[in-house]
């Protein structure tokens, strides 16, 4: 066996290592967070306020941009259509069934410029900060496929609930 040969073979070799490294690492994460689904199906009479051409990105835990959440069924990136409904927002992935995330579960609607495995031009990702159940809080990005993404933050807004204010006056 030559030296090229070993060099080759060193190389397969430390290649099938690292592929067999994320293999057992993305298993590992998608049995962490087997618990958490995200809500699937629209409810009746939904009304559609507007739809956009989507790239969803990733979910991740609530403001860690880069700690990935495989929830199901967003645990893929995809293309697909999001609509903003008066109910809440559904997104109609390829591949997967309809997501809705209701008013009630929205949290915060802004942009971002950073997620696991996308960075783009300041702002040019749709955070949507969402409850998945009473304890977590996960970040859903997605990316505007036709332009500004202004007017579409804008309708998540209206969705979000007020935040709670403190009612106790001090005099």
């Amino acid at each position: 066996m030559s030296a090229r040969d070993l060099a080759v073979a060193i190389t397969i070799a430390i290649a099938l290592l690292v592929l067999l490294a994320m293999v057992f690492a993305w298993r590992r994460r998608l049995r962490r967070d087997s618990s958490l689904t995200a809500p699937l199906g629209v409810p009746e009479h939904a009304e559609v306020v507007a739809r956009r051409e989507v790239l969803y990105v990733s979910t991740t835990r609530h403001e860690q941009p880069l700690e990935r959440v495989a929830l199901s069924p967003l645990a893929y990136r995809a293309r697909g259509e999001a609509a903003v409904t008066d109910r809440g927002l559904a997104l109609c992935l390829d591949g997967a069934p309809t997501v809705f995330l209701a008013s009630s579960r929205l949290v915060e609607v802004d942009r971002a410029t950073v997620t696991i495995d996308r960075v783009v031009e300041p702002g040019g990702l749709v955070r949507v900060a969402w409850s998945v159940d009473d304890d977590t809080i996960v970040d859903s990005y997605l990316r505007v496929a036709d332009g500004d993404p202004q007017n579409f933050i804008s309708e998540l807004q209206r969705l979000v609930p007020a935040a709670p204010t403190d009612t106790g006056a001090t005099s």
